[in-house]
């Protein structure tokens, strides 16, 4: 029996660019591939590192990730070449938009050539993919330009505290967070906007400066947004009471800054926006413990090392370095990823509450880029 043979057909979108009874609508006509969900495939994260420079405790503890711990080799991790393949195959199924992740990104010697690599896959119908990176920001400002160059569209940029003192106990490496707020200067400077800043809100260490942080960004051009706290991984002693709802963000800056709902810019975006009725530009709110987007969740993610994952939650993933390094052409590249795509059924953030703590494995996000 063929791979072919073996996997089930391709489910095509209709012409109206949706799947009945799906919210998820599709970016171009042609085959559109869906998950068991009917959710399509359109944005695929790739981490191009397991390193860090940071400590965050939220993400990569220092008790955890210390001195001994033993990051991939060299030769573990996927070669450009590899990931340009992976991606191509990707966007003939339907992915619309590349983000390079880590790790810190910025670590992995040459991205430059990376991002030139992905900034010239087209998608079947000619256009250019939306090609973004997120990062600390510790190495953008020598960077941010010559990323630019090689075809980089966007950057988001972690901050979660403008305190100093409070800043560098989170990154737990003791980075001034006067270097991050410099590398957002300079990636709207090199045209890499608009810039988006991620917070990660976690209650009594920087839940105090929700409106500091929207009053600093209002008026810039700069997408400030606020994540929950995620009991992503295993490490980070995760527990529902430090969640800072998403809801209580908006309100708590809407009585100083009335906010009104802006409409979604693409279907699956993690991302409510929020505009100020002012002018002054908009904030996001990225709900995945309150609010369980799920329902229509786009996003596949590659390790460094080439491990496919379904979920941010996901238990294990699928080993695409072996396929790639046993010799598979391209064509059976495409076949390999949309079967894997076909019988998703990832739901996690929606069975949470239901699922018994601890009862469930889950990958690290610094493992998998978030």
């Amino acid at each position: 029996m063929t791979l072919s043979q073996a996997l089930p057909p391709i489910r095509v979108l209709p012409p109206t660019g949706r799947v009945p009874g799906s919210s998820a609508a599709a970016a171009s006509p042609g085959v559109n591939l869906v998950d068991a969900r009917d959710r399509p495939l359109r944005d695929l994260r790739i981490s191009v590192t397991d390193r860090c420079n940071f400590r965050c405790v939220y993400c990569m503890p220092k008790e955890i990730f210390g001195r001994d711990f033993q990051f991939r080799e060299r030769d573990e991790l996927l070669t450009f070449e590899e990931i340009e393949r992976l991606a191509r195959a990707s966007v003939q199924l339907g992915v619309r938009k590349l983000r390079i992740t880590g790790g810190e990104p910025l670590l992995r010697r040459g991205i430059e050539e990376l991002i030139e690599k992905l900034a010239q896959i087209r998608t079947p119908e000619g256009e250019p993919v939306d090609l973004a990176l997120t990062t600390n920001g510790s190495a953008l400002p020598v960077k941010a330009a010559a990323l630019k160059a090689a075809g980089l569209k966007r950057v988001t940029i972690s901050l979660d505290s403008l305190i100093e003192e409070r800043f560098q106990a989170i990154n737990d490496v003791k980075f001034p967070v006067s270097r991050v707020l410099a590398a957002i200067d300079a990636a709207s400077e090199a045209g890499l906007g608009p810039v988006k800043i991620n917070t990660v809100l976690k209650r009594g260490v920087n839940d105090d400066e929700i409106l500091s942080l929207a009053e600093k960004f209002r008026g810039t051009g700069h997408v400030l947004r606020f994540i929950e706290y995620m009991d992503v991984g295993a490490t980070n002693g995760w527990r529902l009471d430090d969640v800072v709802p998403s809801a209580e963000v908006v309100r708590r800056i809407s009585e100083r800054y009335p906010l009104e709902p802006a409409a979604p810019t693409h279907p699956g975006e993690t991302a409510k926006r929020w505009q100020y009725a002012d002018g002054a530009g908009e904030i996001g709110v990225i709900s995945s413990v309150t609010g369980a987007f799920c329902g229509d969740c786009s996003r596949a993610r590659i390790s460094a090392e080439g491990q496919l994952y379904t979920c941010l939650f996901a238990s294990s993933g699928y080993d695409l370095r072996a396929v790639l390094r046993d010799g598979a052409s391209d064509a059976e590249l495409v076949e390999v990823l949309s079967g894997r795509w076909r019988t998703r059924d990832d739901n996690y953030s929606e069975q949470r509450a239901a699922l018994t703590p601890g009862s469930r494995k889950r990958i690290e996000m610094s493992y998998i880029g978030g």
